[in-house]
C-alpha cells in the first residue's frame, strides 16, 4: 500500500525558535525545531497518579496533564537523554524524586497533524523532596488523584474549565475498557 504525498519533498514553510512548519505534498504539519523531543512521566504510587495542571496559551485556558517536559531544550543540552530530562522534569514541575524509572516507549499524540514524539517513563517509589510548581513562572499546581476515582476526578476539572490533556486516557483507559 501506498500512501499518498510519501515521496514528494518536504518543505519548511516557517520556523520560529521552538516549531517548525512543514509541508510535503496535500499535507501540512508541524514538528519541534531542532529535532527537540519530549518525556513524560506517568507517577504513580499506591492506588494514586500525580497530574499537573497549568496554563496553556495554544488553548487559552488551564490543562490537566502528566509532569512532562523537552529533551535537549537548555542550553548545552545536546547530550540530554530521556530518562535525565523525565527526573529533572518530575522534580521541577511537582517537587517528587522516584525511586525506579521505567522507560515505556516512544508515543506519537497526533500523527496526522505534528510529528512530534515523546518518550513515557514510568515512575514509582515517590518521595516529595521539593516544592514543585515549575520554574521561570510557570505557575504549576499539583494534583494527587485515586485511580478509582479517575472519572469523577476529570468530570470535576472539566466543569471548572479545564482542559484535558489525550494523555489522560492512560489513567482512564481500565474505566472505560472494563472488563473486556
Amino acid at each position: 500500500m501506498t500512501a499518498p504525498d510519501f515521496d514528494a519533498p518536504e518543505e519548511v514553510t516557517w520556523q520560529g525558535d521552538w516549531i517548525t512548519a512543514k509541508k510535503r505534498g496535500r499535507w501540512e504539519y508541524c514538528s519541534r525545531a531542532h529535532n527537540i523531543r519530549a518525556a513524560v512521566i506517568l507517577a504513580v504510587e499506591n492506588g494514586e497518579i500525580i497530574l499537573v495542571e497549568q496554563y496553556r496559551v495554544p488553548l487559552g485556558q488551564r490543562s490537566l496533564e502528566l509532569p512532562a517536559g523537552l529533551i535537549g531544550d537548555d542550553d548545552g543540552g545536546e547530550d540530554d537523554d530521556p530518562l535525565s530530562a523525565a527526573k529533572r522534569e518530575l522534580l521541577e514541575e511537582t517537587g517528587y524524586e522516584a525511586e525506579h524509572w521505567e522507560e515505556i516507549g516512544e508515543f506519537f499524540s497526533s500523527p496526522g497533524m505534528v510529528s512530534e514524539s515523546f518518550t513515557l517513563l514510568k515512575a514509582t517509589g515517590l518521595k516529595k523532596t521539593g516544592p514543585g510548581g515549575g520554574v521561570g513562572g510557570e505557575d504549576i499546581a499539583v494534583h494527587r488523584v485515586k485511580l478509582s476515582q479517575f472519572p469523577e476526578t476529570l468530570k470535576d476539572f472539566r466543569r471548572g474549565d479545564v482542559a484535558i490533556d489525550t494523555r489522560m486516557l492512560l489513567a482512564l483507559g481500565p474505566h472505560l475498557l472494563g472488563d473486556l
